[in-house]
């Protein structure tokens, strides 16, 4: 998996691409993401439009990075999973726990509003 990150607006933009399988990544991805929450990183956008597979190590991490923001009264936004992802979550039904939105836009507007 390779990623890339951003602060667009006081807000965490974080694109993913391959295979999120967290064994492999996981460490290294938590560490980015805790670098920013403790810089005061509330809220952020975890891309996953160019996310291939997802096996159940990866959906951990997407768990436990939603576990830390909402710990700090915080929020994160999944941005355009692609249809074998979005069937993951809808079987898992992590999509009734996690907020999905379509654009990016969209989801920088969503965080943006919350208190």
């Amino acid at each position: 998996m390779k990623y890339t990150q951003e602060i667009v607006d006081e807000i965490m933009v974080l694109r993913l691409s391959g295979d999120l399988i967290g064994q492999d990544n996981g460490p290294e991805l938590m560490d980015k993401l805790n670098d920013a929450i403790n810089e005061g990183c509330k809220r952020c956008v975890i891309d996953i439009t160019d996310v291939r597979y997802i096996n159940s190590s990866g959906l951990g991490v997407l768990i436990t990075v939603l576990t830390k923001f909402r710990n700090i009264n915080g929020e994160i936004v999944l941005l355009k999973p692609s249809e074998s992802v979005q069937k993951l979550l809808i079987v898992t039904k992590l999509n009734s726990i996690f907020t999905i939105k379509e654009e990016e836009k969209e989801a920088v507007e969503f965080l943006k509003n919350i208190q």
